[in-house]
């Protein structure tokens, strides 16, 4: 039985994606929804573009803080954890902290060298987890 669900999100297109899989579980009432997002710390900042302004730090959290609120009135009876750090380490560590018995994560569906240049958080969490991980394949969209 799952009472506990950790549900990893990056506010990212695959984040709505995830949060739309979670209605295909079977989540009994009582479990405990945790979804969480990690503002990576500054040296693994993959994400972002040198040409780009960075938004503040504390702007960063209140737009994440923002998007899971969100989230959160979509999933009822969830609630927040915004942590820093390496997502997959922290991902990982939340689990953990939470006795999770499944981590839900999201997949940007890299492939060949980029997945294993860029590191695929997804697949690090696979690896380590030490419980059950749902992995949702994000739907790439084309016109």
């Amino acid at each position: 039985m799952v009472k506990t669900i950790l549900v990893a999100l990056d506010c990212s297109t695959t984040s709505e994606q995830v949060i739309e899989a979670l209605d295909a579980l079977y989540i009994p009432s009582h479990s405990k929804i945790i979804l969480a997002h990690v503002l990576p710390s500054s040296d693994h900042e993959g994400d972002s573009h040198p040409e780009q302004p960075h938004p503040s730090p504390s702007l960063r959290y209140q737009q994440v803080e923002e998007q899971l609120q969100a989230y959160q009135a979509q999933v009822s009876g969830s609630f927040m954890e915004i942590v820093n750090g390496d997502p997959a380490e922290e991902i990982i560590r939340l689990a953990n902290i939470y006795n999770a018995d499944l981590i839900v994560i999201g997949t940007r569906g890299l492939q060949g060298v980029t997945r294993v240049i860029e590191r695929s958080v997804s697949d690090q969490v696979v690896a380590e987890a030490t419980c059950s991980v749902f992995v949702v394949k994000s739907q790439k969209f084309s016109i």
